[in-house]
């Protein structure tokens, strides 16, 4: 009946030093800790550290996480991320919902209503995400990687090609490469 720990942050400029101390201090004596660097969009099965900590379990172990999110990248990946931590008799203890038996019929529920808030702040920020690229490209931003040539050596690049310039000429020439070139003289539109 060992305690397990996960952690999961977005990035390797965060730490989950915050999530290891918030489970300590809730009375959790973890004996082994699993934390992942990776994006909330991965399905908590393709997580390299989730995955070694799900070959480890035993029935009667207990895993601790301190938010839901940290089991699933969405609501049908959070209950069955649970359903399948059950089944193999492992209690699952999500400190943001405090002690609640996630296997009886009212934490199901209250499991799913909260995997679904969650989901929906996801999409929520990627629609002000989206809302935001929109507004900048009104305001006449231009968006993306800077081009790597000026307009006049993309002029120079067309004209060279209709002459009979090979893609390979031309692109040592600009210092670029052949794939960039054939946009330039090929575009697919």
């Amino acid at each position: 009946m060992a305690v397990f720990g996960y952690g999961r942050v977005s990035t390797a400029e965060q730490t989950v030093d915050n999530q290891r101390l918030e489970v300590e201090r809730a009375g959790y004596a973890v004996e082994y800790w699993f934390a992942d660097t990776v994006s909330g969009k991965a399905h908590a099965a393709q997580r390299k550290q989730f995955a070694e900590m799900l070959s480890k379990l035993r029935a009667r172990d207990t895993v601790v996480v301190s938010k839901l999110d940290r089991l699933g990248r969405d609501a049908p990946d959070v209950l069955s991320t649970i359903k399948d931590l059950a089944t193999m008799g492992v209690e699952v203890v999500v400190l943001q919902l405090g002690k609640l038996d996630l296997t009886s019929p009212a934490g199901k529920l209250m499991l799913a209503m909260l995997a679904a808030v969650a989901e929906m702040e996801r999409d929520l920020i990627v629609e002000r995400t989206q809302a935001g690229l929109a507004r900048a490209k009104a305001e006449g931003k231009i968006l993306g990687r800077p081009s790597k040539t000026t307009p006049e050596q993309r002029q120079a690049m067309i004209d060279g090609y209709t002459k009979n310039e090979s893609v390979s000429a031309l692109a040592r020439r600009y210092g670029i490469s052949r794939a960039t070139v054939l946009t330039v003289v090929k575009p697919s539109d």
